[in-house]
């Protein structure tokens, strides 16, 4: 057959075959749709910080980011021993630890939770009552002025007969003093510990649908994070995954599902000086977690250490080596999200994130760039690829460890682009995917090893 004759095209279906696919097929289609709209497209912070309700105070981020400031300046006041310390490379030195140090100065606490479970304990009821009062009172002048976390909010305590109605109370209390105020600030995150039934999961969101039915605002604008702290929380009595009906019970309202280091260790019975998020239990319990939340939208949040960076140089030497090694493990993990105890931890979780994100930045957006103008190269990227390589430029972005203009100057792409690609709906990625195999593409380059 000559070149630009028109290929001849026989089919044996009717076109009533796909009808009748297609309609017997719509129930899980929009089965699809809810139960796994993709990811949100919005900024997910880096950590969360834990400060007990009764030490929380109106110059409480301001006053960690000082304090991290400060045990730089004497345990490692330069690149070159910060460097030395986390095992750096010599070209990520200087610019780590000056976006480190930066960053403490600008926005030292990306996500605060004013804890009223384990961090503050049974107190008597006036005392909560006040405190949850005053908390809603200092977060919402905190917004007002400027000064809030990007993200903040409350843990309450659980939903266990023992504490349910406590924790009712002082999530009341909180959001009407919020309402009070002004209204519900946009970055309001709450917490919903010690999770064991999906039925508890259900209580919460009944709870919030009530909230909001009283205060005439829209259906599902209070979200929350469900913490996995129990063994029941990742396999249920009958062998299922309790995690992933979890999601599904909180009908569209989680956010989060938040791994609790040592209260799932301790579950499990693994001794004290063993509990750390990379132990074998925590890799498979998070694990789980991965798998439940992929494709809902609910994003994974690894735990903490408690090893606190205090005391002799050496000491809080080997916190931060320590610290620093477990995020960057969680990283590479997609656990993109932890827990930080202590001023201290700052400036390893950010040197971690930073260097993360900054040591595969030129790779990325190599890739990226040859892929959205079709030119090839030595990787061959499907579209699910440049959705990971943009969500990975924009999460750096939105932390601070890569600059705007860097960005776009080796992509060749601006944020919306970025976002187009990070977010695509699931017919437009398949879409997508069907019509690169039946595009023609540059051959990759071949390299000799």
């Amino acid at each position: 057959m000559g070149q630009g004759q028109q290929e001849k095209v026989a089919t044996s279906l009717t076109g009533a075959v796909g009808e009748e696919i297609g309609a017997s097929l719509a129930p899980v289609d929009a089965e699809l749709e809810r139960r796994y709209p993709g990811d949100p497209g919005t900024r997910q912070p880096v950590h969360t910080v834990y400060v007990p309700a009764d030490a929380f105070e109106a110059g409480t981020i301001r006053s960690w980011g000082d304090r991290a400031l400060a045990a730089l300046d004497e345990h490692a006041p330069d690149a070159a021993s910060f460097a030395a310390v986390l095992g750096l490379s010599e070209d990520l030195a200087e610019p780590v630890y000056s976006r480190v140090r930066a960053k403490l100065e600008r926005e030292p606490v990306e996500d605060l939770r004013v804890d009223f479970e384990d961090g503050y304990g049974p107190r008597p009821d006036p005392e909560e009552d006040a405190a949850a009062a005053r908390a809603a009172r200092l977060i919402a002048d905190a917004c007002r002025n400027g000064t809030a976390a990007p993200y903040t909010g409350i843990r309450t305590k659980c939903m266990e007969a023992a504490v349910r109605d406590r924790g009712i109370r002082t999530l009341d209390i909180f959001l009407t003093g919020l309402m009070q105020a002004g209204g519900l600030p946009d970055g309001l995150v709450l917490t919903l510990p010690k999770v064991t039934y999906p039925e508890q999961v259900t209580a919460m969101a009944r709870l919030l649908e009530a909230f909001e039915k009283v205060h005439g605002l829209a259906p599902g604008r209070i979200g929350f994070e469900i913490q996995i702290e129990t063994s029941q929380a990742i396999l249920a009595a009958d062998g299922t995954a309790t995690v992933a009906r979890m999601i599904q019970a909180a009908d569209g309202r989680a956010t989060g599902l938040h791994y609790g280091t040592f209260d799932y260790s301790a579950c499990l019975g693994v001794s004290a000086a063993y509990q750390a998020g990379d132990h074998p239990a925590a890799d498979h319990a998070k694990a789980v977690m991965q798998v439940a939340a992929a494709g809902t939208g609910v994003r994974v949040s690894d735990g903490s250490t408690n090893v606190l960076p205090v005391g002799p140089t050496a000491n809080v030497h080997d916190a931060w080596r320590l610290h620093y090694g477990l995020t960057r493990r969680a990283l590479a993990r997609a656990y993109y999200q932890g827990w930080d105890m202590h001023p201290g931890h700052l400036p390893t979780r950010y040197a971690a994130v930073f260097a993360f994100y900054r040591e595969g930045l030129e790779q990325a957006a190599t890739r990226l760039a040859r892929y959205a103008n079709r030119t090839g190269g030595d990787v061959m990227d499907e579209p699910a690829t440049a959705k990971a390589l943009s969500g990975y430029l924009l999460r750096g972005l939105d932390c601070g460890a890569l600059d705007t203009a860097e960005v776009t100057h080796l992509t060749g792409l601006t944020r919306a682009d970025l976002n187009s690609f990070a977010t695509p709906r699931r017919g437009d990625l398949t879409a997508s995917a069907a019509a690169d195999h039946a595009r023609p593409v540059a051959p990759p380059e071949i390299s000799s090893n």
